[in-house]
Order: C-alpha cells, then sequence, then structure tokens
C-alpha cells in the first residue's frame, strides 16, 4: 500500500520534469532560431555592402583602365597623363614598410606568447601594442613627421616606409601572439622531451603548426597599409613627377587619389577611381596567391 502511494506519488513530479525540460528546450529553439536568423541576417548585410564596394568600383573604374595608366606618369589635366609613378611608389614603400615591420612584430608576438606569458614586461609590451593597434594612423603620421621628416628639412619616400612599418608592427604581434597561443601544449612538450631546445621548438615546431594565421595577419597589415593616406601626405607627401629615390617625395596611390577625388578635371576623377581598383584587386590578388601557396606547401 506504501509502495503504491510513493509510486503514484512520483508521477506528477516526474510529469513536471519533463513538461519543464520540454519547455526549455522549446525556449532554447527559439533562441537559437532567433541568434541564427540574426547572424544571417548580418552575415548578408556584410556580403551585400561589399558587393555593392566592388560593383561601383567595376563600374566606375574599369572603363579608366587602358596601357597609359601603366605606362605614363601623373600629368597635368587634360594631358592623358597615367598612374605609373604612384604605382611604383605605392608597390616601393608598402613592400619596404612590410619587410620592416613584419619581422619586428613576429619577434615581439613570439615573446609575448613564449616568453612574458603572466609577467608584468609582457603585459607592458601587450599593452603598448594595442595602444598602437588602435591609434589613429593620422598620429602615426605626424609622429614620423616630427622624428623623420621635421629634422631633415623635408619629405622623403623612407619616412613613408617607416610609418607604414609603424602601423604593420601591432597588427602581426596581435596575430601572432593569438595564433601562437592556440598551439597545444602537448606539441611542445613533445618537441622538448625529444631534447630540442625552446628557440628550436619555437622555429621547427610552432611557426610551422601557426603559419596560416601569421600569414593572413601579415595579410591584413599589407591590406591596412596599401590604403593608408594620412600618415603618407605627412611623411613622403607625394610626386607629380617619376621619382623612385628613397630620400625625396615619393608618390602612392592612397595620396594621388586622395588629390585627384576632389578635382574639378573629370580625367583625374576617373583616374582615381581606377587607382581604387587597383588597390582593390591588387590586395585580392596578394591574398588569393598567398592562400594558393600555403594550400600547395601543406
Amino acid at each position: 500500500m506504501s509502495a503504491t502511494i510513493a509510486v503514484s506519488g512520483t508521477v506528477p513530479g516526474a510529469a513536471k520534469n519533463i513538461a519543464a525540460s520540454v519547455q526549455l528546450g522549446r525556449s532554447r529553439h527559439r533562441t537559437n532560431t532567433v541568434v541564427k536568423s540574426l547572424c544571417v541576417l548580418a552575415t548578408a548585410l556584410g556580403l551585400i555592402f561589399l558587393a555593392s564596394i566592388l560593383f561601383t568600383l567595376i563600374v566606375r573604374g574599369f572603363g579608366g583602365l587602358s596601357t597609359t595608366v601603366f605606362t605614363k606618369s601623373t600629368l597635368p589635366p587634360g594631358s592623358h597623363g597615367g598612374l605609373l609613378n604612384a604605382i611604383i611608389g605605392s608597390l616601393i614603400q608598402t613592400c619596404i614598410g612590410t619587410l620592416l615591420g613584419t619581422p619586428i612584430g613576429l619577434m615581439v608576438g613570439t615573446y609575448l606568447s613564449e616568453y612574458a606569458s603572466g609577467s608584468k614586461l609582457g603585459d607592458s609590451v601587450r599593452f603598448v601594442s594595442d595602444v598602437l593597434l588602435s591609434a589613429p594612423s593620422i598620429l602615426i603620421g605626424l609622429f614620423v613627421y616630427a622624428l623623420m621628416v621635421a629634422p631633415f628639412g623635408g619629405f622623403s619616400g623612407i619616412a613613408g616606409c617607416v610609418a607604414l612599418a609603424v602601423i604593420v608592427i601591432p597588427i602581426v604581434v596581435r596575430t601572432t601572439e593569438d595564433m601562437l597561443r592556440l598551439i597545444p601544449v602537448a606539441l611542445r612538450e613533445a618537441a622538448v622531451a625529444l631534447g630540442a631546445p625552446k628557440w628550436k621548438m619555437i622555429v621547427m615546431v610552432c611557426y610551422p603548426a601557426a603559419k596560416q594565421g601569421i600569414v593572413t595577419g601579415i595579410l591584413l597589415a599589407v591590406a591596412r597599409v596599401a590604403g593608408e593616406t594620412a600618415p603618407l601626405l605627412f611623411t613622403s607627401l607625394g610626386n607629380l613627377n617619376w621619382s623612385v629615390s628613397l630620400a625625396k617625395p615619393m608618390a602612392s596611390l592612397p595620396v594621388t587619389i586622395y588629390q585627384y577625388a576632389g578635382s574639378a578635371f573629370e580625367d583625374w576623377v576617373q583616374l582615381a577611381w581606377v587607382g581604387a581598383l587597383l588597390i582593390t584587386f591588387g590586395v585580392l590578388a596578394i591574398n588569393i596567391a598567398a592562400r594558393l601557396v600555403l594550400r600547395v606547401g601543406k
């Protein structure tokens, strides 16, 4: 009799628990649906904006593409000039800035991940790097101007390279540190257990394991500095004539676009659209090529 009462008393409680579980499952399903819908909507909006930008660049810039753009330097309005000096100047400054900033960023990121975990010095370096990462590029341009332009009495291409390198460093630092921290500790311990010193473990094990993320960070840095205008206005300034000397003012696509886009001359405005198209698809081509190289290297 008592056993029957006990069993019958537990049935309503079990039913309540089942009902609560079902209700909780429905609530979680609704929440998941809402969040998933918002994510899909945000992705769609981002793709729409990106597609509209690319479509506008293609429509406005593709019509101005010609051999003149790649064979002639910038000329006065109505002279059918091109962008050769600006293209070469951008390539020189971007490449040198990336070559200067990448090794420094790579070493600092490695130090923060492998040697300075939990130390006050590491926290200080990380804080300074984060501040530099979020600093407006125009401030970096002013800093390099005060450091390399004003004391020597003239703008120069090397000052522009240094300004771009300063922008590259914190991006590479952050991505390198984050990618190295994702490597399992067991992988490090296995290398050390085989007798490898720490530096060899980092170079031979950690870097290859994190190479895709590190290369992605470098590409992000290249994509950013390739379109920077403000730092170059205070450092390399720009040059309407042909010049590849790092000791003199040097032309660049971002500065030329800035100067031509607000011009009253239709041919200069057209060249500004062509320059924007070249920068966009140049960065896209670099990203695709790097992905293909990494895929082949696996």
